[in-house]
C-alpha cells in the first residue's frame, strides 16, 4: 500500500489482548492521516459524553501519510482522545521519530481501550507486540523512564512515548514526553495514558514505506525542499528558532506579562533568542527535517533542548522572570515530571496574582524563582496543598478562589503566549479552538489590522480549515509557507493517483466540523465560546495596545460573523445543508 502501513494497531489492556486490523481505506480520501484520521476512527469508538479518564475511554495515535519518507517536517504524529482538562474532543501532536518508527514497526496507527490492572508498558519491535510491567518503573521520571524502555527493548535506536508522575497522578494538564525534550503537551495527554496504568510506549520498527513512483517522489521532495521549505519564510526555525518570537511578540505589545496583565516586558532581553544564542551547545532535528529548529542550552548546569517560546513566555515573562537559567530549570523540571509547560506556567502566574491582590498566598511572587522552581514537583506528586490546588489548573484554581476576573483560558485551557486584547483573531481562534486555548489551530498575530474584527473573523475561519488538513498531514507548523497546492503535488506523486487542491481543502473543513459535531454531543454550546473576563473587561497595560480590551460587542460580532462564515446556525450548529456538503449528514 503506497504511503500507508495499511495496520491499525489494537490495544486492550483490561483484556490483555493486542490485535491488528486492516486500515480503514474507505475514509482516507476524507480525513488522510494523523488528527483527521485519528478523529474519524476515535467518533465511532466512543461516544462524546464519556469520562475521559474511565477505561471505556479510547485513544488514538496516528500517524500521517508522509511520516517516514523524506517528505521535509512530516516526521509528526498524534494522538486524539477526549480531553480531562476541558472535556473537550482534542488532539496534541509532537515531533521526533516515534511517529516514523511506528511506521516502519508496520503500523499507521494504536487504538488503546480498557486500563490495566497495575503499571504497564507497551512493547513494539516489528509484529512482535507485548504489554510487560512497569511496576518497577512507578514515580520515575520521563528522562529515566526512556532510558530504561529502551535497554528493555534493547536497543538505543528504539523510540518511545512516556510519562512521568504527573500523569500517573492525573493532573489534568499532564503531557506525554517523547526524545526527553519533546512533548505531546496540551490537553493531558498523560493523564490519560496515566488513567489506563499505562507508563509507555516503546517502539523499534525494521520496514519500509512503499510509493508508487520513487523517482517522481524524490523530484517533488527536492523540489519544494529547495524552492518553498529552505526560503526566508521558514529558514528564521534554523537560525533562531522560536525563540526570535519573544522579541516579535514584545514589539507588536501581545507578549503576556505577569499573568496577562503587560504587553510588554521590560526584562525581555534577559530570555530572548539572544540570551538562548549566548547559552546554545548546538542544534537538533526531527526526522527528516532540515531546519533543525531545536536549540540545546547550557548554563550552570542547567541544561536542556529549548525552552521554546511558550515557555519562554508563559514561564518567562508571565510570571515576570527574566533569568534564562531559572527558566531552563523550571523547563526542565516540567519535562522530566511531564508536565505542559504553557499550563503550568499560566497556573502559577495565576497563583502569583492572586498573592499580589490579597485574594490567597501561595507563596509565589512575580519574578522571586525559589518558590516557582519548588512549587513543579509539587503540583506533579500532589505533595502539598499548594500542589494540590496549582494542579487543578488556572480555571478551577480561580474558581476557588473567586477569582475569574484574573484568570486568561478558554474551555478550562490556560491560553498559550499571544494577548488577545492586541490581536482579536487570537482571541476569537482561542474561543472557538475545539481543544481550549490554542494558537496551532488559527495563528494572526502578524496580520494586519490586528484589531479589525471582519479581516481577523476571516483570517481564523482560513486559518482552522487550513490547519485541520496541514495537521493531517502531519507538517510541521515551521514549514509556514506550505500549500494546498503543495501537499496535493507530494500525495500525488507517492500515491499514483490524482490529488487536488480543493479536495484536500474540503477535508480540512470536514475535520473540523466533525470535532464541533462532538463538542455539541459532549454537550458544549455556543456559551462555550466565549473569552474570560479579563480579557473582555480588563484594559492591557503597557505597550503599543495598552488600554485595549476586547469587549463583548466586538466579540459576539466576531463570533456572529464566524458562524455564519462556517454556515453554522446562530447557536454554533452546523446546518445540514453545510453536513451533506461535507458528507457528515450520515453521522
Amino acid at each position: 500500500m503506497n504511503l500507508y502501513a495499511g495496520k491499525i494497531l489494537v490495544v486492550d489492556l483490561t483484556e490483555k489482548k493486542i490485535s491488528t486490523e486492516p486500515l480503514r481505506e474507505d475514509w482516507l480520501k476524507d480525513y488522510w492521516g494523523c488528527w483527521g484520521l485519528a478523529l474519524r476512527y476515535y467518533w465511532q469508538l466512543v461516544s462524546p459524553e464519556i469520562d475521559p479518564l474511565s477505561p471505556q475511554n479510547a485513544l488514538v495515535i496516528m500517524t500521517g501519510p508522509f511520516c517516514g519518507t523524506l517528505v521535509p517536517t512530516t516526521s509528526r504524529f498524534c494522538l486524539v482522545s477526549k480531553s480531562p482538562q476541558t472535556g473537550t474532543v482534542f488532539e496534541t501532536n509532537t515531533g521526533g521519530a516515534f511517529g516514523p518508527e511506528l511506521k516502519f514497526a508496520g503500523y499507521d496507527g494504536i487504538i488503546i481501550k480498557g486500563r490495566a490492572d497495575t503499571l504497564t508498558y507497551l512493547k513494539i519491535q516489528d509484529d512482535q507486540v507485548s504489554l510487560e510491567s512497569a511496576e518497577s518503573l512507578a514515580g520515575k521520571g520521563i528522562f529515566e523512564t526512556e532510558k530504561r524502555l529502551k535497554s528493555a527493548l534493547g536497543s538505543p535506536e528504539a523510540k518511545t512515548l512516556t510519562i512521568g508522575p504527573a500523569g500517573e497522578n492525573l493532573v489534568k494538564y499532564a503531557c506525554i514526553g517523547t526524545e526527553s525534550y519533546r512533548q505531546m503537551g496540551r490537553g493531558g495527554a498523560g493523564a490519560l495514558f496515566g488513567s489506563k496504568n499505562l507508563k509507555g510506549i516503546v517502539c523499534r520498527g525494521t520496514g519500509n514505506i512503499a510509493v508508487a513512483d520513487m523517482s517522481a517522489f524524490l523530484k517533488k521532495i527536492t523540489q519544494h525542499k529547495e524552492a518553498d521549505v529552505l526560503t526566508d519564510a521558514n529558514l528564521w526555525a534554523s537560525t533562531d528558532g522560536t525563540p526570535i518570537l519573544v522579541e516579535a511578540m514584545n514589539e507588536i505589545g501581545i507578549l503576556p506579562t505577569r499573568n496577562f496583565t503587560y504587553g510588554v516586558f521590560d526584562n525581555k532581553d534577559g530570555i530572548n533568542s539572544d540570551a538562548i544564542k549566548a547559552a546554545k551547545r548546538g542544534d537538533r532535528a526531527c526526522s527528516s527535517c532540515p531546519l533543525a529548529c531545536g536549540k540545546f542550552t547550557h548554563i550552570n548546569g542547567a541544561e536542556m533542548e529549548g525552552p521554546e517560546y511558550e515557555t519562554l513566555c508563559l514561564a518567562g515573562s508571565n510570571c515576570e522572570i527574566a533569568d534564562l537559567e531559572q527558566v531552563i530549570r523550571f523547563n526542565r523540571l516540567c519535562d522530566d515530571f511531564g508536565l505542559d509547560t504553557i499550563s503550568c506556567g499560566n497556573t502559577v502566574g495565576l497563583a502569583m496574582e492572586l498573592a499580589e491582590k490579597g485574594r490567597h498566598d501561595f507563596g509565589l511572587r512575580f519574578g522571586q524563582t525559589k518558590a516557582y522552581l519548588e512549587v513543579v514537583s509539587e503540583i506533579a506528586l500532589r505533595s502539598t496543598q499548594r500542589g494540590k490546588e496549582l494542579a487543578l489548573g488556572a480555571k478551577k484554581l480561580a474558581e476557588k478562589y473567586q477569582a475569574l476576573d484574573l484568570v486568561a483560558d478558554a474551555k478550562s485551557m490556560e491560553y498559550p503566549a499571544y494577548e488577545p486584547r492586541g490581536n482579536y483573531g487570537m482571541g476569537l481562534a482561542y474561543a472557538t479552538s475545539e481543544r481550549g486555548a490554542c494558537h496551532l489551530r488559527a495563528f494572526t498575530a502578524f496580520s494586519d489590522a490586528p484589531l479589525d474584527v471582519k479581516k481577523q473573523t476571516q483570517k481564523v475561519v482560513d486559518g482552522q480549515n487550513f490547519n485541520a488538513i496541514k495537521w493531517s498531514m502531519c507538517i510541521c507548523d515551521f514549514w509556514g509557507s506550505v500549500t494546498h497546492e503543495i501537499m496535493a503535488e507530494l500525495l500525488t506523486a507517492a500515491l499514483g493517483v490524482a490529488v487536488t487542491p480543493d479536495e484536500l481543502a474540503l477535508a480540512g473543513e470536514r475535520i473540523w466540523n466533525l470535532t464541533r459535531l462532538f463538542n455539541l454531543g459532549a454537550g458544549f454550546t455556543s456559551e462555550d465560546d466565549c473569552l474570560p473576563e479579563k480579557i473582555m473587561n480588563q484594559p492591557l497595560e503597557k505597550g503599543p495596545h495598552a488600554g485595549n480590551v476586547f469587549n463583548k460587542e466586538n466579540f459576539e460580532t466576531s463570533k456572529k460573523l464566524y458562524y455564519q462564515l462556517r454556515g453554522w446556525d446562530d447557536k454554533g450548529i452546523p446546518s445540514q445543508e453545510k453536513l451533506t456538503q461535507l458528507g457528515l449528514n450520515h453521522l
